[in-house]
């Protein structure tokens, strides 16, 4: 929120500078971001008037202005502004001044004629883009008095950055009530002057109608006829807006505009000649058409608050107008509400139609329920003052029993001094919560506190010790060491630490990614096919819109971006939650582990050739993971009987431990490589967290003191057999003999009959208790190749 330090002076006496009041901003949970000036550096322009006004003999677009510069004689500036007309009061820049960008004005000689000069324009002058003519000031602008000074260009404007729960700071009238409190300074009201009074008699106008439960508990509307929209702002209020970050658009959107700026209430203005019949404030119809300012065209549902009258919805109630009713030029009566909507009424229903307005901002943030008799009487005397016309009589139509009521809350001191970390008296707490606007009142050893109409946010005792907290001073609360009780949890030894996991993986080349739990849901389901992911009603954005039901939609996101910043090749892990809904329509969280690799084997090097990353790759560092599990675990790798989209159908394998199926491990299917643009296929696995982390309990296994006997065989088998399952016969067969298996060459082709493939196998055979002897080894060989025969219908190679 950016606001001008003069504003805030209307309100509040303040330090001196910008520089002196953001740090007790920032102190009291207004964190100022930046501080900037009102305009850049200049010097030497004056408030000038144009007397008189005569074309240029030699140039048609340009005019010899006689100008009053408020001393000496009259001066002759050229000038080609379009507005420039005797009479107008406006910026000089007289000869000697210098002007943003180190421009210094001399006495020149524009086609023939001597110019004493320059007229400027607000671009000119870097006070705003605009350069269709030069400055108009006001009629009652002293002539000769130094501009900066007549405009007050030595403001500062603070850009505060509001929490979401402070929605009552979100107005000038918010900051300095703050600031009053926080400086000891009494609170000033310049809107004071306004006034609710009838001006005028009244006329025909639209009754309003509240629809019970739908979000609108009061609705103050007043009629304003017979008002001139053309006029042009004064430049007070044009100047104003544009240091708080608006535009001028014309009288009646600039005053309500201002009016929001100022006290934080939303209001909208109709065309009342455009008005149908009577007002309603209700739920849309599912399906109801809405035409909103600008012609966006929207289809509704009964979740959405809508502002009615006969011809149908008129606007979105506390987002933005409907195109139908606005404001023009040739408006004539102004049909002004000023309503409180409830904020679970407005909340994300901007951001569901792609909107984004201040009066949204504000309402689902919660707006004062006893602020808009006040506004209303604000903008009234304003238009009147800017546009002319005569008000009417205010109708009030309310829904009591659902306007907020404020419930008191206890304070303990004891609670204050244990979350403080400093004990602080009765007396003191309740001057503090006074000065916000709270009633305080003793309740025993403690405190009763109802908080004020526009504190939505105070709701439990710790909400009123950070109060105390921020008027006390952040800064003034002395630092003490926490003093509590050490707990220290059981650690199972199966359980391996998250730090393990990393640390192999790390060493593996793998870096770890954190990434949104949210994520796209046609991505996710190019990826994953069809899900029971949930859905989010009020995503983010449309491409964070479900909870992801695997890792994998994270890491593909952050290979493209490394990929887009020229990083061709890592490793990238990530551990984190998994969402699915469940048939019971309960949703469930399970931890996963997942990964992916990308790119080269190895950087580029003379010493190796450029060979990518492939399946056994990822493979190895699977096995690493699943190392965890111990000896007492056994692991295997089986095809995937119907792979996900996001896997190759023939290079892509299921994880199982013990027979149970913990995750998959493959290669992107070329389809998505096509379709990510990716420039070769990387390699994905993902895994159950929790079963992967879970290992065996430490036992000790003696190492045998004698002579293990190596025996190799060769023979051939189905081409599709697995390695896992000939090991797991070699394992049955010579049951405790055998102490490792190697597999030291696979061959088919040329000798090796079709459809089978060779393996050759080293057996390492010992006994813990004596040497073996060789009959006992070629007994156990020989029993490995009948089972093997039998059971994989395997055939020894010559």
């Amino acid at each position: 929120m950016r606001l001008p330090l003069s504003w805030l002076r209307e309100w509040v006496e303040l330090p001196a500078t910008a520089a002196e009041l953001a740090p007790r901003l920032t102190m009291l949970g207004l964190e100022v971001e930046a501080i900037e000036p009102v305009a850049p550096p200049f010097s030497g322009v004056v408030v000038a008037e144009i007397t008189a006004i005569a074309a240029h003999p030699q140039a048609d677009k340009l005019r010899v202005c006689t100008v009053n510069a408020g001393s000496g004689p009259a001066l002759q500036v050229v000038c080609g502004a379009p507005n420039a007309r005797a009479g107008l009061k406006t910026a000089f820049a007289t000869i000697g001044a210098t002007l943003p960008g180190g421009l210094n004005i001399k006495a020149a000689k524009l086609r023939g004629v001597d110019s004493a000069g320059m007229l400027c324009s607000a671009r000119e002058l870097g006070l705003s883009e605009g350069h269709e003519g030069i400055i108009e000031l006001a009629a009652d602008a002293p002539v000769g008095m130094d501009l900066r000074q007549n405009l007050d260009l030595d403001d500062e404007i603070v850009e505060i950055g509001i929490t979401p729960n402070r929605g009552d700071a979100m107005s000038v009238l918010g900051i300095a009530r703050e600031l009053a409190a926080a400086l000891g300074k009494p609170l000033r009201d310049p809107a004071a002057g306004a006034t609710a009074a009838v001006a005028g008699v009244s006329g025909s106008r639209p009754s309003v109608t509240l629809a019970p439960g739908a979000g609108c508990a009061r609705f103050l509307s007043r009629v304003i006829r017979s008002v001139d929209n053309r006029r042009a702002s004064p430049p007070w209020l044009v100047e104003r807006l544009r240091r708080a970050g608006l535009r001028s658009i014309s009288p009646i959107v600039d005053v309500t505009n201002y009016v929001l700026l100022e006290l934080g209430q939303p209001m909208h203005a109709y065309d009342l000649a455009r008005v149908q019949g009577n007002i309603t404030a209700r739920r849309a119809r599912p399906g109801e058409p809405a035409t909103l300012l600008g012609g966006q065209q929207l289809q509704l549902d009964d979740q959405v608050l809508v502002i009615a009258d006969g011809a149908g919805v008129a606007g979105l109630a506390g987002v933005m107008g409907g195109e139908r009713t606005a404001i023009s030029a040739d408006t004539s009566d102004v049909f002004l509400e000023v309503a409180w909507f409830a904020p679970g009424a407005i909340a994300g229903r901007a951001r569901r139609f792609g909107l984004f307005t201040d009066a949204s901002q504000r309402f689902e943030r919660g707006v004062d329920p006893t602020l808009q008799a006040r506004a209303l009487a604000r903008a009234s005397t304003l238009i009147q003052q800017i546009a002319g016309g005569r008000s009417e009589a205010i109708d009030i139509q309310e829904l009591p029993a659902e306007l907020p009521q404020r419930q008191p809350v206890t304070l303990r001191l004891g609670r204050v001094a244990r979350l403080l970390g400093v004990a602080v008296d009765a007396a003191t707490v309740g001057s503090k919560l006074k000065a916000l606007g709270m009633q305080v009142s003793a309740a025993g050893d403690a405190l009763r506190v109802t908080p004020p109409s526009w504190r939505f946010d105070i709701q439990i005792e710790a909400d009123l010790v950070e109060e105390v907290a921020r008027s006390i001073g952040l800064d003034a609360i002395p630092e003490v060491p926490a003093r509590a009780a050490h707990l220290f949890r059981q650690r199972p030894e199966r359980r391996i630490s998250e730090q393990t996991v990393q640390q192999l993986l790390a060493a593996r080349g793998y870096q770890e990614i954190v990434s949104f739990g949210f994520v796209d849901a046609d991505r996710q389901r190019q990826l994953l096919g069809e899900t029971r992911s949930p859905a989010l009603k009020n995503p983010i954005s449309s491409d964070l819109g479900v909870m992801r039901a695997s890792l994998w939609t994270g890491l593909v996101q952050a290979v493209q971006q490394n990929l887009r910043r020229q990083q061709e090749r890592g490793k990238l892990f990530e551990i984190a939650g998994c969402f699915v809904r469940g048939a019971d329509g309960l949703v469930s969280e399970t931890a996963r582990i997942g990964g992916i690799a990308f790119g080269l084997r190895v950087p580029e090097q003379w010493g190796s050739a450029a060979v990518a990353v492939d399946f056994y790759d990822v493979k190895a560092d699977v096995e690493a993971l699943l190392s965890f599990g111990g000896a007492h675990a056994t692991y295997s790798f089986a095809p995937l009987a119907a792979p996900p989209p996001a896997l190759h159908p023939g290079r892509s394998a299921t994880v199982l431990r013990d027979g149970r199926a913990l995750g998959c491990i493959g290669e992107m299917h070329p389809t998505l490589v096509r379709q990510f643009e990716l420039p070769a296929a990387p390699v994905l696995f993902e895994l159950d967290y929790e079963s992967i982390t879970l290992a065996a309990g430490v036992q000790y296994r003696p190492l045998s003191a004698f002579p293990a006997i190596r025996r190799d065989i060769s023979f051939t088998v189905a081409a599709g057999e697995s390695f896992s399952r000939i090991a797991e016969r070699v394992s049955v067969a010579a049951s405790e003999r055998i102490q490792e298996l190697k597999i030291f060459d696979v061959y088919s082709g040329q000798g090796v009959e079709s459809g089978r493939k060779s393996i050759a196998l080293g057996l390492i055979l010992q006994d813990i208790s004596r040497t073996l002897t060789d009959k006992e080894a070629d007994e156990t060989v020989a029993a490995v190749v009948a089972d093997l025969h039998a059971v994989l219908n395997a055939k020894l190679r010559d």
